[in-house]
């Protein structure tokens, strides 16, 4: 079975809801933690939650997933939030299945407010990790080494699948890399090589 690289920050509801879908696809998904404000940063953009009209629409289109598809969700008491602790915990956690299921439960299903200590307090509690890993440098470097091979791959938003070298953006960006990953030479296809390479006919000053 093929490997494959999801960068993530829990601060997206996207991401959460991608999340639920990795075990659907024919491969090993390597769980990467990344800073979105760092990519953000990178790429000059603003978060959907930055842009106050997107940032309505963001909520209640997730609000409308959720309730469509029968997913938990309830969003936290105040967003955007600072996703660095529990960024930090994935990966004191070692990243895993469990670990990053657990964050993702916290932030998007119980209305919580991710900025009182005790939160995070009792997620480490839970995982068994202790508070102080999340200051430990090793952690720190990890998550930014992972938000630069992100941006490196090409990442420019989360949550992103890379697959030999290509990203797939978005939770409805899963579909199309299901798709490559069953035709590897989707990507290969003369229409899809043109419009790869279509040239700009204006820009903003």
């Amino acid at each position: 079975m093929r490997t494959i690289d999801w960068y993530f920050d829990v601060i997206s509801p996207y991401a959460y809801f991608a999340f639920l879908k990795l075990d659907a696809l024919p491969a090993e998904t390597r769980l990467k933690p990344v800073l979105f404000a760092g990519l953000l940063n990178h790429w000059g953009q603003k978060g959907p939650a930055e842009i106050p009209a997107k940032r309505v629409w963001t909520y209640r289109w997730c609000l409308w997933h959720a309730r469509q598809h029968g997913i938990p969700f309830e969003a936290p008491a105040a967003h955007p939030f600072n996703p660095l602790p529990y960024l930090r915990l994935a990966l004191a956690a070692g990243v895993t299945r469990e670990a990053v299921a657990a964050i993702f439960e916290t932030v998007w299903t119980s209305g919580a407010d991710l900025a009182d200590p005790a939160v995070i307090a009792a997620l480490a509690e839970r995982l068994s990790i202790p508070l102080s890993a999340l200051d430990a440098p090793a952690v720190k470097q990890a998550l930014r080494a992972n938000t630069e091979s992100a941006v490196a791959a090409g990442v420019f938003g989360v949550p992103t699948l890379v697959i030999d070298g290509e990203a797939f953006w978005g939770v409805d960006g899963m579909a199309f890399a299901r798709a490559c990953l069953d035709d590897p030479a989707l990507l290969a296809r003369d229409d899809m090589q043109r419009i790869a390479r279509l040239p700009v006919g204006a820009s903003r000053t």
